[in-house]
């Protein structure tokens, strides 16, 4: 993950922020307190972080239509063109990486690749 965070660089964004903005384009709007709960942060760091957001473009804040007082947070067009651009950067620098390393290397992690997909799904699942 480490690694993962030192590549993307697109946006400039903390790695909560891009965290954050992930989360949203995988789940759809959400409440500031249920996204500070998935982030691991208080519910006031979590605010200023959506007001940073937002001040960007890269967050809309809208009235639940379920619960008027409450306030739903979603990934604006321009959110999600970043998030898009850090997986391409993301991409092409692994991409060129792994075109260093000899085939059998590549078949390994190649063969890898779903058991690491399972582990990514069993630490997402809620």
């Amino acid at each position: 993950m480490r690694l993962v965070r030192e590549v993307s660089t697109v946006g400039d964004l903390s790695s909560t922020a891009a965290s954050v903005l992930s989360q949203l384009a995988r789940m759809g709007p959400s409440r500031i307190t249920d996204m500070a709960h998935v982030a691991g942060i208080s519910q006031p760091a979590m605010s200023q972080l959506v007001g940073r957001l937002e001040h960007e473009g890269l967050v809309t804040r809208a009235v639940d239509g379920d619960d008027r007082r409450g306030v739903l947070v979603a990934i604006s067009d321009p959110g999600r063109a970043v998030i898009g651009a850090r997986r391409a950067q993301r991409a092409a620098i692994f991409d060129e990486a792994l075109g260093r390393l000899d085939e059998s290397d590549r078949s390994r992690i190649a063969a890898a690749l779903p058991a690491l997909d399972r582990l990514v799904e069993a630490v997402l699942e809620p």
